[in-house]
């Protein structure tokens, strides 16, 4: 166990900004002090006391980000009792599934996730709380025990929360929704804590800086970094509910100016494809990229406009939950942008490697956390495997699935990621791809999916594909860029034309071993995760 207790950040965090603004929602602009923030705290801890919580018991949240989302969060965990988040966007069937798999005795639902509810399908809740305010939303028990918003439960003087053991359960998180078997990944307190002391010296923050939150809290990415570690410092948190468009991210980072960004590839590749890429194909600026005087002037130009985008004050961007597309990471290390990537996964908490621009390799994910220990499962140094870790932050298993805990971490306790990656004489990581993705050709050949895809992004057109095995036949699937079709006024036949000639362009710079023989044109999105990655298991 890590010497930092988790609970003893929140306390902190609390009591040093007592009256700085903590949690704040985009849409009303209403929010909570530090303050008023750990008085409510106590009125959800004196509310858990009245339905007989004890710590341990499991307390389901979903809804959109906002400010109570984050008060219940945090008034769970130093309650002791086990946090459950559930994405928004699950269906009623899926919560129906989950909250009564985890065992859960209470919900915060947001009011127009319960209007979906079939009350009857609960199993164990005693009480739904309406997250929007706290009223009773429905009621198993017939206790009626009402939510007590008393503004004077406590002061700073008289606040204190006791520090929760880092080997209890924090949270149990479910990867995704009831394909199978769920698998609930419980969080000890450890792993939270060690991945917030791991982000306090490499992650530019202070106390009082400003943070947008974006990403879904229910996934460990944007609960750790938007979140627990900003709130740990004491900053501000402002959150902009469900996940919105490229557009609305950017006017929030324009008026908030965050001083570090969190992101996925989806929106800065979007950003580049729609707001860069145009201007430098355009014939007169490809010259002018040639002359380096002039390069280096129009290098400054795109890099400043970029940092704008992010709001201007950002010490440093951060793109995480999956691979960055190649070309966008060539061009960004080119005119010298400032961004750093990491790699990690839901059982680490999530973070795994990292490492900040200054000196990071191109194409890496980073080095592994100080927190960790990282090998590669090849019979051959230097050469690709799976990625094993173990260490601090590392799952306790997964909730009442001992089969699946025995096939994740083995009797050393490595964890095994199902991430295929190298590492290089300098301790970067490289990530290849999935191991369940990788297709073995009839000729013996492992080909990784991921490699073809980043060479098809490149191409304005198109928005999502996959790559997989069809029947032996490599095979792209592709969901073309509908706004780009109906600002050109491109015919279906003229689409698939623009794309068999970009599949020609592909095979033309791989290995005959590797080359897309058939594509197929998807008429709808693919369905993704929490954190935006295509579920690539739906379409193999």
């Amino acid at each position: 166990m890590i010497k930092e207790n988790l609970v003893a950040y929140f306390e902190d965090a609390i009591l040093n900004n007592w009256d700085t603004m903590s949690l704040r929602d985009y849409d009303s602009g209403n929010g909570l002090t530090y303050g008023e923030l750990g008085n409510n705290i106590y009125n959800i801890h004196k509310l858990f006391r009245n339905c007989g919580i004890e710590r341990g018991d499991k307390i389901v949240v979903t809804g959109k980000n906002s400010a109570n989302w984050g008060l219940v969060y945090i008034a769970t965990v130093t309650y002791g009792a086990v946090i459950v988040p559930l994405l928004q966007d699950f269906m009623p069937k899926d919560i129906y599934t989950l909250t009564n798999h985890s065992d859960a005795k209470l919900m915060f639902a947001s009011e127009f996730i319960c209007q979906k509810f079939d009350y009857s399908n609960f199993e164990q809740l005693q009480s739904i709380y309406y997250l929007d305010n706290f009223e009773i939303a429905q009621d198993f028990s017939n206790k009626n025990i009402v939510y007590d918003n008393n503004p004077n439960a406590t002061s700073k003087e008289n606040f204190k929360l006791e520090h929760i053991p880092n080997s209890e359960i924090a949270a149990i998180l479910y990867t995704s929704g009831t394909a199978g078997q769920p698998k609930g990944v419980m969080l000890p307190h450890n792993s939270l804590a060690a991945n917030v002391k791991y982000a306090r010296p490499n992650m530019p923050l202070e106390s009082g800086d400003q943070i947008v939150s974006f990403l879904p809290l229910a996934h460990c990415y944007g609960a750790a970094f938007e979140f627990l570690y900003p709130f740990s410092l004491g900053c501000t948190i402002t959150f902009l509910g469900k996940l919105p468009s490229p557009q609305v991210i950017l006017k929030a980072f324009d008026e908030i100016k965050p001083k570090l960004v969190l992101s996925v590839p989806l929106v800065v590749e979007k950003i580049y494809k729609s707001k860069i890429k145009p201007i430098i194909d355009k014939p007169s600026v490809k010259f002018l990229l040639k002359l380096p005087i002039v390069k280096g002037i129009l290098h400054k130009k795109i890099r400043d406009s970029l940092y704008q985008a992010f709001g201007g004050n950002a010490k440093e961007i951060v793109i995480g939950g999956a691979k960055l597309n190649r070309e966008v990471e060539t061009f960004f290390r080119k005119i010298g942008f400032n961004f750093a990537t990491g790699y990690g996964m839901t059982e680490c908490g999530p973070l795994i490697t990292y490492d900040g621009w200054r000196t990071t390799k191109i194409y890496s994910a980073g080095k592994v956390v100080d927190h960790l220990e990282m090998k590669i499962n090849s019979t051959q140094e230097g050469k690709i495997g799976e990625i094993f870790v173990r260490g601090e932050s590392v799952m306790a298993g997964y909730y009442k699935n001992e089969e699946e805990t025995a096939n994740a971490i083995d009797s050393e306790n490595w964890l095994h990621t199902g991430d295929l990656g190298l590492i290089d004489e300098d301790g970067y990581l490289f990530i290849k791809g999935r191991s369940k993705s990788m297709i073995l050709t009839s000729s013996g050949q492992n080909v990784y999916p991921e490699e073809i895809e980043a060479k098809f992004y490149n191409f304005l057109l198109i928005s999502e594909i996959l790559v997989v095995n069809r029947n032996g036949v490599i095979t792209a699937l592709i969901y073309p860029d509908q706004d780009r079709i109906k600002e050109s006024h491109l015919k279906p036949e003229q689409v698939e034309k623009i794309l068999n000639h970009y599949l020609k362009h592909v095979n033309e710079d791989l290995p005959a071993y590797m080359q897309v023989k058939k594509l197929v044109i998807r008429e709808e999105e693919f369905d993704k995760t929490p954190k935006k990655s295509i579920k690539r298991y739906l379409y193999e």
